[in-house]
């Protein structure tokens, strides 16, 4: 190439401007992701939501879609937005597709309310001793000096490494043991068909969490804060109540939504505390399973049964999502 034609083609880029190359579409795009990090940044996050929404909301779409599916037609549903034909009759009537009384049916066939009740009650009072409880715990973790500290807080966390079934045939056994105290209050002398059976292993079980999250929160109040409480002549009890504790509102909204969540969804005690009956604090998920019967499986209600009980934990979410995002994120982080 001479001189003069080498000279021609550099002064068509300007200055700083690298000359175009044969590049195919991948290495074109990886080449702007390179040269415009903001621009990858961006679109990996995007990817990242839209396949986690997909993945957790496809669930609740298609519980959706079998619930408003007829009961003779689920052998022919498609999973597809626009599968439905929402035509109605003038009577009022659907001809395929759409059945909006299967909501209503959930309630008729089985008091589900009554299984939702119990679920919500168990989990609310657990959630409460929980709380309580671990406020005390964390409150002496977080904020007290004293010997075995260390040793003492792994021995908490390692009840929660163990899993459920392992607690299973001795609390069983001693639930089901009667006991001459107890006959004036319980009728055969035992916990079992009580809520009691339920509140002891849950507290127990979902104390070491909460008292992992209130010491993280508990130990960065200022002692001063504390100590102004403390000369207007308050205890340390009402110091934690009154000033620490509220301090902490989102490691306290953090662990008992966490709390209340895990024990509303709880089945394996539940199931195998109480016989399944409605009056004997049988859990929610009991009551779904009641649609199962010895000749016929009510999907299209099971189905419903599901949304209608996922809906007191998303109102719950929903309401003290602002504590929980705060609380898992600040709670990491020791000042």
């Amino acid at each position: 190439m001479s001189e003069e034609s080498a000279a021609e083609k550099l002064k068509e880029y300007s200055p700083g401007e690298e000359p175009e190359l044969d590049r195919g579409p991948l290495e074109q795009w990886a080449a702007n992701m390179i040269s415009n990090p903001e621009r990858a940044y961006k679109s990996m996050f995007y990817t990242a939501t839209v396949f986690f929404l997909v993945t957790t909301l496809f669930p609740f779409y298609w519980l959706l879609m079998v619930a408003l599916t007829q009961r003779g037609s689920l052998q022919n549903i498609i999973f597809l937005p626009g599968s439905f034909d929402p035509t109605l009759l003038a009577e009022g009537e659907v001809t395929m597709g759409i059945n909006f009384f299967a909501f209503v049916e959930v309630f008729t066939t089985v008091p589900f309310h009554r299984y939702i009740f119990n679920s919500f009650v168990i989990a609310a009072v657990t959630t409460v001793i929980v709380i309580v409880v671990a406020s005390l715990a964390g409150y002496v973790f977080g904020r007290l000096q004293f010997r075995f500290k260390g040793p003492l807080m792994l021995l908490v966390l390692i009840v929660s490494f163990f899993p459920p079934a392992a607690f299973f045939i001795p609390l069983n056994q001693l639930f089901n043991t009667p006991v001459d105290v107890m006959r004036p209050i319980l009728a055969d002398g035992t916990l079992y068909n009580t809520p009691y059976a339920m509140l002891i292993p849950f507290s127990a079980l979902f104390m070491p969490l909460s008292i992992f999250i209130l010491t993280t929160f508990y130990s960065q109040i200022p002692d001063g804060l504390e100590d102004a409480a403390r000369v207007e002549g308050t205890t340390r009890i009402g110091a934690l109540f009154r000033v620490i504790a509220p301090l902490s509102a989102p490691g306290v909204a953090t662990a008992g939504v966490l709390t209340f969540i895990a024990v509303y969804n709880e089945y394996f005690f539940s199931s195998l505390m109480t016989d399944g009956r409605e009056h004997n604090w049988a859990p929610l998920v009991e009551g779904i399973l009641r649609y199962q019967g010895q000749h016929e499986v009510l999907f299209n209600l099971m189905a419903a049964a599901s949304i209608a009980g996922v809906i007191p934990v998303a109102l719950l979410v929903v309401v003290a999502q602002e504590k929980i995002v705060s609380g898992l994120t600040s709670g990491a982080l020791k000042e």
